[in-house]
């Protein structure tokens, strides 16, 4: 159930306690702040001395005010900062901010406080933004409560850093964006980071979500609020490393990092993921974080660069493809049309090049850009180069050729005539230029064309408008019902609980003597597979041994094995027609913080050195499985290369399906793998298949960081 937050952005009375007159005080900036809006809702300081703060009469108290206050801010010693709460909910406090600092991130100590603290609030009713956090502010209901003032406008800023704040601010202005409303996030004790994006999701006067978040705590709700949010929401995220995989034990855990796993979840939920302030400033101006300022969006990346100069193209193009566009050469029809509108030396194949034809006729721009958006073949365009120069030029900016006052009124028309064509049919187009700010280049930046100095920064944006995020990938799955826990740990458990859900395996038998072995080999011909049971890597360990044509082969390599190895069990199998087919790794890694997540890719005993995986939230569903599959670097070996049948990808993309479904569906597995996954034209195939159990702690709903799964010693490991 979404949460009313009504009382945290909207209150009816604000109290700040622990208002001061030291500019040194962080109660002195929320004071300061609160009284920008004095007539919008009554503003009461609160300063135990008394006397005034900021030239207003301050209470010694909350009770001393006299009436209720729906939302107080609390901005005091943490020695007093209970008692604070206790008289704040005694007032009739619908809502609580918690500038106080000391608890979760303290320690053991803080977190039983801050836990405390919060059941407190709850069990009143009222909700707790924080502790520890900087505030929080709503232009749109005039509510001011944060340090620092923010340029009204439609992004959301949700942040756990005040700093980061200011500077997205910052490089926002030139793009002209503004901020419907800023909260710190602080140790998020109850109204938490998915609170915050559903609500903004509902609010009208917000068009994006920026967020920047260290601690997700519910990272699979977060995903799946910002995937039914119905805006865009972009996430800039720290502590992407590998410290995760240190402790796995299995090729899936060894290959799965914290990057891995906040790139799925958001790919998932069609959240846009950056890297750094810059980026995200970049991706918002792109997406029309203003309410004024829709930017069409296209599902295609097929993408037309057009330039004034064969360098800018060339840079571009690349920019465009490292950014994950297409840059395909223009077909025949395409190309003749924009040689009716260009002279004979332009060049029209992709990269479009003017060359120099600008200068002879402005609006050469226009038709060639009216050409380009009105292609089929062309989902977007990525204009690039010396466009906006005449008119700085002109406007006194320098940079132009002299006598530029003329090109510069027939690039202003040009600009003009962008913005026409644009309107006629509005595919995402996106302007480099070295003179952003140009005249010409600021009237396409009002049409709602997104307009930027650096060639990387176009690219980024434009990528952000066509595909990928702008579609998603059919939101977060659902959780499964949780199934009876594995009892059986071991291969052949996991190999049933697998083969139960519809996962093929060959015959199987496991045996702990030589009677065993032979007894096996009679229910099914050969050619075997010999396998040591409970032994770590066993293949890297000669724990296995393919291809023996007979009983016979099969006894002496018992004897050998069991004679070097000592396993106290094995497994006696058919073996597999390894002919024609692909060896696959589908594996299950639980998060602490997004449940279970999915890689795929291609296996076998090279996997942890190839590298060649893609990721998911579990369960993964056959057609989201496929996609997985064929973007895979080898994807190739799928369709046959080298005389080589194409491989049944559609019953590896179902086999994928089930053992993915099984995995979400069984909490107390940290980590489920199957390597290899055979795939051959006629099927698919499960060759090996582990477990490894998760200790009871791991399956508690993750509060804040969870710590990393402890993860039981192995049944299997290959």
């Amino acid at each position: 159930m979404t949460r009313d937050l009504t009382a945290l952005f909207d209150p009816g009375s604000v109290a700040v306690v622990g208002a001061s007159d030291d500019p040194a005080k962080y109660g002195h900036a929320v004071a300061s702040q609160a009284l920008r809006a004095p007539d919008r809702r009554p503003v009461h300081l609160v300063n135990r001395r008394g006397g005034t703060v900021l030239g207003r009469a301050a209470a010694t108290s909350l009770s001393a005010l006299g009436e209720p206050v729906d939302l107080v801010v609390i901005s005091v010693p943490g020695a007093g900062f209970e008692a604070a709460v206790d008289e704040a909910l005694a007032c009739g406090a619908k809502a609580i901010v918690a500038i106080t600092a000391g608890f979760a991130e303290a320690g053991p100590a803080g977190l039983a406080r801050q836990r405390a603290v919060a059941a407190r609030v709850r069990a009143a009713g009222a909700l707790l933004v924080g502790p520890n956090c900087l505030g929080i502010a709503d232009n749109t209901t005039e509510l001011y409560l944060a340090s620092d003032r923010f340029a009204p406008g439609g992004v959301a800023l949700l942040s756990q850093s005040g700093n980061l704040a200011l500077e997205l601010q910052l490089r926002g202005e030139p793009h002209g964006l503004g901020f419907s409303r800023f909260v710190s996030l602080g140790n998020q004790a109850d109204v938490t980071l998915v609170d915050l994006v559903e609500d903004c999701a509902r609010h009208d006067a917000t068009s994006a979500i920026a967020v920047y978040a260290e601690d997700f705590g519910d990272g699979r709700a977060f995903a799946a609020a910002a995937a039914a949010a119905g805006k865009p929401v972009v996430l800039l995220t720290a502590g992407r490393g590998t410290a995760s995989a240190r402790s796995a034990q299995s090729h899936t855990g060894a290959l799965t990092t914290s990057a891995d796993v906040v790139a799925a979840a958001c790919r998932d939920a069609g959240v846009e993921l950056v890297r750094t302030p810059r980026e995200m400033t970049v991706v918002l101006a792109a997406l029309g974080a203003e309410p004024r300022r829709g930017r069409p969006r296209s599902a295609g990346r097929r993408t037309a660069v057009f330039t004034d100069g064969g360098g800018h193209g060339a840079i571009a193009a690349d920019a465009a493809e490292d950014a994950g566009l297409d840059v395909p050469e223009l077909g025949a029809p395409a190309q003749d049309r924009l040689r009716t509108v260009l002279w004979e030396q332009s060049s029209v194949g992709n990269p479009v090049d003017l060359a120099g034809m600008g200068e002879q006729r402005p609006l050469s721009y226009a038709d060639t850009v009216g050409e380009l958006l009105a292609a089929d073949e062309v989902d977007a365009v990525l204009m690039t180069g010396y466009f906006g120069g005449y008119a700085a030029s002109d406007g006194g900016l320098g940079g132009g050729p002299a006598g530029g006052s003329v090109l510069a009124d027939g690039e202003t028309r040009a600009a003009k005539e962008i913005a026409a064509h644009l309107a006629v049919v509005p595919k995402p187009l996106v302007v480099q230029s070295m003179y952003p700010q140009s005249p010409s280049c600021r009237v396409l930046a009002e049409a709602g064309v997104p307009v930027f100095g650096a060639t990387e920064d176009a690219a980024r944006a434009l990528a952000a408008m066509t595909g990928g995020a702008a579609t998603g990938t059919g939101g977060v799955p659902p959780l499964p019902p949780a199934a009876e826990p594995l009892r059986d740990p071991g291969y052949h458990g996991v190999r049933a609980l697998l083969a139960a859900a519809g996962v093929p395996f060959p015959a199987a038998r496991e045996i702990t003597d030589e009677a065993g072995l032979l007894a096996a080999a009679a229910e099914f011909d050969g050619p075997y597979v010999l396998k040591a049971l409970h032994v770590l890597h066993k293949s890297d360990a000669g724990g296995v041994a393919l291809r023996l044509p007979d009983r016979d082969a099969l006894l002496r390599a018992y004897r050998e094995m069991r004679s070097r190895l000592g396993a106290p069990a094995y497994s006696v199998e058919a073996m597999a027609d390894l002919s024609d087919g692909v060896e696959l790794i589908v594996g299950v890694n639980r998060d602490p913080r997004f449940g279970p997540v999915a890689l795929v890719g291609l296996g076998g005993v090279l996997t942890e050195t190839l590298r060649d995986v893609a990721f998911a939230l579990a369960p993964v569903p056959a057609a989201r499985a496929e996609a997985l599959l064929r973007g895979l670097r080898s994807a190739a070996l799928l369709d046959g290369v080298r005389g080589r049948p194409a491989v049944d990808v559609a019953a590896a993309a179902a086999a994928v399906e089930r053992i993915t479904t099984v995995a979400a569906a069984h909490p107390e597995i940290a980590e489920l793998e199957v390597n290899p996954l055979l795939v051959r034209p006629d099927g698919a195939l499960a060759l090996d298949a582990r477990a490894v159990l998760a200790l009871p702690a791991v399956l508690a709903p993750p509060v804040g960081l969870a710590p990393p799964a402890v993860l039981a010693p192995p049944a299997d490991p290959r």
